[in-house]
This record gives C-alpha cells, structure tokens and sequence, in this order.
C-alpha cells in the first residue's frame, strides 16, 4: 500500500465487522527482454467463523472484475488448487508460465481476464518486492 502497487483492495463487512478483505497488486510476466504487466490475487483472508459462506467467492469475482476494468488481461494466483479453478484460474505451467520460484505445479495458476489473452503468453512471473519476504 505505502508504494501505491494495488489494483484492488476489497472489504467484506457485515453489520460494521469486516468479515473479509483480498488485494490484487501487479506482478510482472517476463519473457526474454520483453515484461508485461498481470494482476496478481493475494493476500485473500474471511473470517473462519464466516467461511463458507460466499464471502470469498465474492471477493474474487468482484476483484476480477476490478483487474478487468484497470486493463489487466490476466491474473495469477499462489493458491488452493481445488478453490480457485471455479473462478477461472487453471495451472500455469501448461501455458510456459511460472513464478521465479519452486512451487507445486497445481497451486501457481492464472486465469484469463480478457478472451484469448493467454495465446502467446508464456514466461517467469515475478511479484513485486515487498512479497520478497512471504
């Protein structure tokens, strides 16, 4: 927030108590000399006594739809490989895309924001420095 690298910051509130929240930020799609910029979803968090209970879901469609009006064709997200595939995200690496480091294949996905914004696309995803630490 301090560097001003949000595309969305959503809150989810119930009768003034804050039930959820999820942030998109940029990250970068490198390939060779040539980056381009994607959204990227995380940190996302509801309250456990609120879990299922649509909270989450609405967070991502809502902030989708944010990343769709700022410009962003594409999303990536570290996350539950059973969760986020009902919002459109599949496993990156399939399409040559992959985050600059190790992780299980099936938890790194993307999901396309705009029709046919994966065609071509393939590189080294990399999330802004202030994720370094996580």
């Amino acid at each position: 927030r301090d560097a001003g690298a949000v595309i969305a910051s959503l809150v989810a509130e119930d009768e003034g108590v804050i039930a959820g929240h999820i942030l998109f930020s940029p990250a970068t799609l490198t390939a060779g000399s040539a980056a381009a910029p994607v959204a990227a979803l995380g940190p996302m968090a509801v309250l456990p006594e609120r879990q299922g209970q649509g909270i989450g879901g609405a967070l991502v469609r809502a902030g989708l739809a944010a990343c769709r009006a700022a410009g962003y064709d594409l999303c990536i997200v570290l996350g539950h490989a059973a969760y986020y595939p009902r919002f459109g995200f599949r496993p990156s690496a399939p399409f040559g895309i992959r985050w600059e480091r190790d992780v299980p294949a099936e938890v790194f996905m993307v999901a396309e924001l705009a029709p046919g914004a994966l065609a071509g696309r393939r590189g080294i995803v990399r999330y802004r420095p202030e994720f370094d630490g996580v």
